[in-house]
């Protein structure tokens, strides 16, 4: 078991923690303005935030776009905690939260360049690349059932 901590939900202090993660990653590291990356979809959304102590390191969101369907979104590791399973980690908890909700299928828009991260959990590939945030990314989509 990993030693870090992950929490699941909606309320302000989870999502200022993922916007954190986010800062650090999408806006500082590669480049994403930050009115782009700090849209108005936070509040409908389903948090997930993985801790190491106080400090949150990685994080995903999702919010449905039906009543079957969970987009899972701004799905991000801090640099120095990749390669320990955090990725999976959030999207495991994205994924069986969003089906404890009613989702019977999720998609994605991920990163051409993580696409085979996407590929080992289930995702396949659904048209072409596309240019989101001046990044490559790819949609993907998998049955949660």
């Amino acid at each position: 078991m990993l030693p870090y901590e992950c929490y699941v939900g909606g309320n302000a202090a989870l999502g200022d923690q993922a916007r954190a993660v986010r800062r650090a990653v999408f806006i500082e590291e590669q480049g994403v303005s930050e009115a782009e990356e700090m849209d108005d979809k936070d509040d409908e959304a389903t948090h997930v935030v993985v801790t190491d102590g106080d400090d949150p390191v990685a994080t995903a969101r999702f919010r449905f776009v039906d009543e079957t369907t969970a987009r899972i979104e701004r799905v991000a590791v801090l640099e120095s905690y990749r390669g320990e399973g955090l990725g999976v980690r959030v999207m495991d908890a994205a994924e069986t939260t969003a089906r404890e909700q009613g989702a019977t299928s999720a998609f994605l828009h991920g990163q051409s360049r993580v696409e085979g991260f996407y590929e080992k959990l289930g995702y396949e590939a659904e048209g072409e690349t596309f240019e989101e945030a001046g990044i490559p990314h790819v949609e993907m989509g998998k049955p949660l059932e």
